[in-house]
C-alpha cells in the first residue's frame, strides 16, 4: 500500500510559510475530502522550524490552523528573545538569542507529548547533530529508546541553530548518555532523504515506487555573496558578512536527490526563490530571525502563493490520486513549479 512522506525544512521564522501553505491544504482536504493531514500522511519529519511542525502533527492534536498561528508576531518576539549579556557581542561571542523564550513556547505548545505519541503504524523523525560526538543524530520513532522523548525538548534542540541559540542537552535513555545538540539544519537542513530512508527501513514490503513524498521548502537565498571579497575572510567575516550559517543549510542538493530517485509523480517539492517574481509582487526577507510584523505577512503571502501554484496537486498527492508529473520549486520568470 502507498505511503505518504511529508518533509519539512529548516528556516527559523520562515516556517511561517511552510505552516501557512499547509494550513490551506487541510482547509481544501476538509471541503473536498473530509480529511486532515493527519489522516493523509503516514510519515512525518523535520528540521529545526520544520521539526516543530512535524512534531505537532505527529504527536498532538492541534490542528494545521492553530500550528500556523504559532507564527505570528507576539509569538516571534518571545522565541528571538535578545541575549542582553554584559561584554557579550550576539552572534559573535554568544548566540544572538536567550534560549529561554523558545523553550517556553514549545513547553506551552507541544506539552506533555512524546514521541511515541504518533499513532500506531506513523512514524516521526527529527534531526539534529550532537557536537561532543561529531554525528547526525536523528531523532525517531522507529527507535525505542527515543520513544520517551518529550516532543518539545526534541523541537528545541532541532532548532539550536549555531549562533542563534545555545546548544541543548538532551539524555538519550538507550546508554544514559548526555547529547549536546545543534540545529539539524547544519547537516541535513531538508529531511526528505533521511526520511526516504528510514520509510524504507520500517516499511521493508514497500518498494521506492509505493512511496509519495510531499517535500516544503520555507524558500532559498537570492542573495549575492561577494566571491573575490571572500577571498579573504576569516571566521568573523564568514559569519557577518558571508552569512555562513545560510550556506551550510542549504537545501538544493538533497531537492535534487529526491527528484532523481523518486518515481515520476511521486513527489513534489514546494519552494520558491526569496524574491520578488511572477505572482509575488513583495518577496520576504530571507533572514531566518526577521520578525517584524511587514515580514511575517509577507512569509504567509508566500505560504499562499504556494497554495495557489501548488494546492490542486498536493492534495491530489495527499489523496493518492495525483497524475501529474513530479513538481519543482518555482521557476521565478513563469511563476508555475518545474516540471519533471
Amino acid at each position: 500500500m502507498s505511503k505518504l512522506i511529508l518533509s519539512l525544512d529548516g528556516g527559523g521564522i520562515r516556517g511561517a510559510a511552510t505552516a501557512q501553505f499547509l494550513s490551506e491544504v487541510e482547509k481544501k482536504l476538509q471541503a473536498d475530502h473530509n480529511k486532515s493531514i493527519r489522516d493523509c500522511v503516514d510519515f512525518y519529519a523535520g528540521t529545526s522550524t520544520g521539526s516543530i511542525i512535524a512534531l505537532a502533527l505527529a504527536t498532538t492534536n492541534m490542528t494545521m490552523t492553530q500550528i500556523s498561528n504559532l507564527y505570528n508576531y507576539k509569538t516571534a518576539g518571545k522565541i528571538f528573545t535578545e541575549n542582553k549579556g554584559l561584554f557579550e557581542i550576539d552572534g559573535i561571542n554568544a548566540p544572538k538569542y536567550e534560549a529561554s523564550g523558545k523553550t517556553e513556547v514549545l513547553k506551552a505548545k507541544l506539552g506533555k507529548a512524546k514521541i511515541c505519541d504518533v499513532p500506531e503504524n506513523k512514524h516521526v523523525l527529527a534531526i539534529a547533530y550532537a557536537i561532543e560526538k561529531r554525528k547526525p543524530i536523528v531523532i525517531k520513532s522507529s527507535k525505542e529508546s527515543c520513544l520517551n522523548l518529550l516532543s518539545y525538548q526534541v523541537a528545541d534542540a532541532s532548532s539550536a541553530a549555531p549562533t542563534y541559540f545555545p546548544t541543548k542537552e538532551i539524555e538519550i535513555p538507550e546508554n544514559a548518555d548526555e547529547y549536546w545538540l545543534i540545529d539539524g539544519g547544519v547537516i541535513a537542513n531538508n529531511p526528505a532523504m533521511c526520511a526516504v530512508a528510514e520509510a524504507r527501513r520500517v516499511w521493508k514490503e514497500e518498494s521506492l515506487s509505493d512511496i509519495r513524498l510531499l517535500s516544503i521548502g520555507t524558500g532559498f537565498m537570492s542573495r549575492k555573496i561577494n566571491g573575490p571579497q571572500s577571498r579573504k575572510w576569516g571566521g568573523l567575516q564568514w559569519i557577518t558578512r558571508g552569512k555562513i550559517m545560510e550556506v551550510v543549510t542549504d537545501e538544493s542538493i538533497t531537492a535534487y536527490q529526491c527528484m532523481t530517485i523518486m518515481d515520476s509523480g511521486n513527489y513534489i517539492r514546494v519552494n520558491a526563490k526569496l524574491a520578488p517574481q511572477q505572482g509575488l509582487i513583495q518577496s520576504p526577507d530571507d533572514a531566518m530571525d526577521d520578525i517584524s510584523k511587514t515580514n511575517i505577512k509577507r512569509l504567509k503571502q508566500m505560504g499562499d502563493f504556494w497554495f495557489d501554484r501548488y494546492g490542486e496537486a498536493t492534495v491530489e498527492l495527499l489523496m493518492n490520486t495525483y497524475n501529474g508529473p513530479s513538481l519543482d520549486k518555482i521557476d521565478p520568470v513563469t511563476g508555475q513549479p518545474i516540471q519533471a
